[in-house]
C-alpha cells in the first residue's frame, strides 16, 4: 500500500527549519496547522506530512489499515511511517510547543507553522498528511486520494487551505472503541498498543460513544455534529503575496506572480 514517492517530511514536537534543497530553482513553501475545534473538543498529534510525485497511498477507506498508519492512529507515532521512506528524503519534527506532554499535542487553539525548501516539478507535485485525533482509540485525519492536494502544477504553484471537518475523521479499524481509560491516550492509556484488537477496516468514523469516557472527559469532542471543524491546514508560497509580486516583477516575470496567487481551496 505505501507506494514508492520522493520526499517525506514528519511534523513532531519542537520548531525547525527543513531545507531539501539549495538550487537556484527551489521554491519555499509554508505549512501550517491550527486546532480548530471548541473548548473542551479534540486534540490531535503532531502531524505526519509528506510532499511527493502522487504516487504514496496511505490508506484506502474499506481495506484494512498498514501497520504503519495502525502505529499513527493508535499512539499517535508518526515514526514508522517515516522509516519506511529514510530512503527517499529528509524527516524533519516540529509541533506546537505546548504542554509538558511527550510529544505535546495540538490543543484547541495551538497552531505551528514550518517553511520547506523543494525543488517544484512532477516529483514534488503533491501533499499528503495524517494525524491521531485524542482522544480515541484509533481515530485519525489524513487524505486517502494522495493526488487529491496538488501543490504544483504547470509551471504555478497551488496553495491549499484545507478544513478538517468531523466528517472528515477516519477510524482505523485495528481497535475496538472501549473507550476504557487505560487503552485510550489522554484518559489513561500509559503502554502503547494495549487495546483490543479489532481487525476491522478504516471507516468514516460515527463519533464517541454518548455518555462514554470521551466525552465525559472533552464534551465539546462532538465530531459527528454537523459543522464541527477539527483542524485547519494551509500551505503556502514564501514570501507570500504581495511580495511575490513586487519580487518577481523586479526581474520582469510578473506573469509568473498571477501564478502564485492561485489558490485551491477544498
Amino acid at each position: 500500500m505505501l507506494a514508492p514517492h520522493r520526499l517525506i517530511l514528519a511534523m513532531m514536537a519542537g520548531t525547525s527549519l527543513f531545507a531539501a534543497s539549495g538550487t537556484a530553482n527551489a521554491l519555499q513553501v509554508r505549512v501550517t496547522v491550527e486546532n480548530l475545534a471548541p473548548s473542551n473538543g479534540t486534540l490531535f498529534t503532531p502531524v505526519w506530512v509528506g510532499i511527493h510525485d502522487g504516487s504514496f497511498d496511505l490508506f484506502n477507506p474499506g481495506e484494512g489499515a498498514s501497520a504503519e498508519l495502525e502505529r499513527l492512529a493508535e499512539d499517535g507515532n508518526p515514526g514508522p511511517l517515516s522509516s519506511s521512506f529514510t530512503g527517499f528524503g529528509q524527516g524533519i519534527v516540529f509541533g506546537p510547543g505546548l504542554g509538558a506532554g511527550t510529544p505535546p499535542v495540538f490543543a484547541p487553539g495551538a497552531k505551528s507553522s514550518i517553511v520547506i525548501d523543494f525543488d517544484p516539478g512532477e516529483d514534488t507535485a503533491y501533499l499528503s498528511f495524517a494525524s491521531m485525533i485524542l482522544p480515541s482509540n484509533d481515530a485519525f485525519f489524513a487524505n486517502a486520494d494522495p493526488r487529491r492536494f496538488r501543490i504544483f502544477d504547470d509551471g504555478e504553484f497551488l496553495s491549499v487551505r484545507r478544513v478538517i471537518f468531523g466528517s472528515d475523521i477516519w477510524d482505523a479499524g485495528t481497535e475496538v472503541n472501549t473507550e476504557l481509560a487505560a487503552d485510550t491516550p489522554l484518559l489513561g492509556q500509559s503502554v502503547p498498543d494495549t487495546g483490543l484488537t479489532e481487525g476491522g477496516v478504516v471507516t468514516a468514523h460515527a463519533g464517541f460513544l454518548p455518555g462514554g469516557n470521551i466525552l465525559n472527559a472533552f464534551p465539546g469532542a462532538t465530531i459527528d455534529q454537523p459543522n464541527y471543524r477539527a483542524a485547519l491546514i494551509t500551505v503556502s508560497p514564501v514570501p507570500e503575496p504581495p511580495s511575490w509580486a513586487l519580487m518577481l516583477a523586479a526581474f520582469g516575470v510578473g506573469g509568473l506572480a498571477r501564478g502564485f496567487r492561485k489558490l485551491r481551496k477544498s
